[in-house]
């Protein structure tokens, strides 16, 4: 890397420029749309010279390598990037080693921060542990290329004190992913909440756990706390006219109730609802050779993917709308026992493709990046895996915890 592109100082404040901000998001920024285009030079849809010139647009400028930087901003969003890049294109393998070592940094500071935390006794937080920009995300990229790493081994002793270790807090017993904050700043959660989506909650610590064990990535403790977020699920499964389906969060008043006061599910989505929840139990499953759980969680998956159901899904993105259900239901349509989900998969194509432009010229400026999540970048690498029908050669989908 050029000192043009070197990680910005990892403690203490930094100031960056709206532009460097977006340059290294894959949330919201050029990250996402980088990928995009290393995807499709893979497959051959797109060029190399394009897409090394968002890469180039991404490595602009200095990287954030500081402690609130996670898997979809700063250092490990770049280095998930530049690892995309580099089996094809050995000139990024220098670059994602050095971004490697800046995050391996980062994560040995982001883990004594949360061992203080937790010697402490006070409730944990998103940004510590979540996929987006905790240590679960990290996690999630130390599987795939630092999977025998140190860093890697004491991420997976954390998740598992975070789910096998509860907090008692006003004569409650508590999950270690409790969180004293809001899901959102307009959906106001007294005391607390604990939450159950890939993005946020235990769907992630879930999926994160599994992946690792099949991957032959174990720990101690790592089946008992694989056991605990399943019995999780189980007792907060809600059965309705269109399948079983999981409550978003779950406040203090309903963790006392011991049922959540809505009747009905949420959304259908990845981030949040039965289709990242039922992946991550498929995965546990596959982890631990339950067949009982995985018929289960593909009938749920399946039950999800019904025509009511989706109709109410109006955003193309991968968050909130049809590009992340379809990913989900394409990963676990590989995995799965039984033809239902496989038989859902081309009507479900045909909805991505019918929320999705065709692949155009409107992100041909990397200043305007659409970003991963709920941009255009995310749905076009959906629609780039529904008509090859065959998995991303980048594997970008690994930030979602479905592979």
């Amino acid at each position: 890397m050029t000192p043009a592109t070197a990680p910005r100082p990892e403690r203490g404040e930094v100031t960056l420029t709206l532009d460097e901000v977006a340059g290294q998001s894959l949330a919201r920024g050029a990250v996402g749309t980088a990928l995009l285009h290393v995807e499709r030079a893979w497959t051959g849809s797109g060029s190399w010279t394009t897409a090394q010139g968002h890469i180039r647009w991404v490595v602009a400028g200095p990287v954030d390598a500081a402690d609130h930087a996670g898997l979809y901003y700063g250092a490990p969003a770049v280095a998930f990037l530049l690892h995309a890049a580099a089996d094809r294109h050995p000139r990024y393998r220098a670059a994602s080693q050095t971004m490697d070592e800046h995050v391996l940094r980062l994560t040995r500071r982001r883990l004594a921060t949360a061992a203080t935390r937790i010697d402490h006794g006070e409730p944990a937080a998103f940004a510590e542990y979540d996929l987006f920009y905790g240590l679960t995300g990290i996690g999630a990229l130390l599987l795939r290329h630092h999977t025998g790493s140190d860093e890697l081994a004491a991420i997976l002793r954390y998740v598992i004190t975070l789910v096998t270790r509860p907090r008692r807090e006003d004569g409650a017993e508590l999950p270690g992913w409790w969180v004293a904050h809001d899901p959102d700043e307009i959906l106001p959660t007294p005391g607390g909440h604990a939450n159950f989506g890939m993005a946020h909650g235990a769907a992630g610590l879930l999926a994160f756990l599994a992946l690792a064990t099949r991957g032959g990535c174990v720990v101690d403790g790592q089946r008992e706390a694989i056991d605990v977020l399943t019995a999780w699920f189980d007792r907060w499964r809600q059965d309705g006219p269109d399948g079983p389906w999981w409550p978003q969060w779950i406040t203090r008043e309903e963790l006392r109730a011991g049922r959540p006061a809505h009747a009905h599910p949420g959304r259908t989505a990845w981030c949040y609802g039965t289709v990242g929840i039922a992946r991550a139990q498929q995965l546990a499953a596959l982890a631990t050779d339950d067949v009982h759980r995985q018929d289960a969680a593909e009938d749920a998956l399946a039950a999800s993917l019904a025509d009511p159901q989706l109709d109410r899904i109006t955003e193309p993105g991968l968050c909130h709308g049809i590009a992340g259900i379809y990913q989900t239901a394409y990963r676990a349509c590989l995995d799965a026992r039984s033809p239902a989900l496989a038989r859902r998969l081309p009507a479900l194509a045909d909805r991505l493709a019918g929320h999705t432009p065709s692949p155009g010229d409107e992100d041909s400026d990397p200043a305007n990046a659409s970003g991963l999540l709920t941009g255009s970048a995310g749905a076009d690498l959906a629609l780039e895996t529904a008509r090859r029908s065959t998995p991303p050669h980048t594997g970008w989908d690994a930030c979602l915890l479905i592979t």
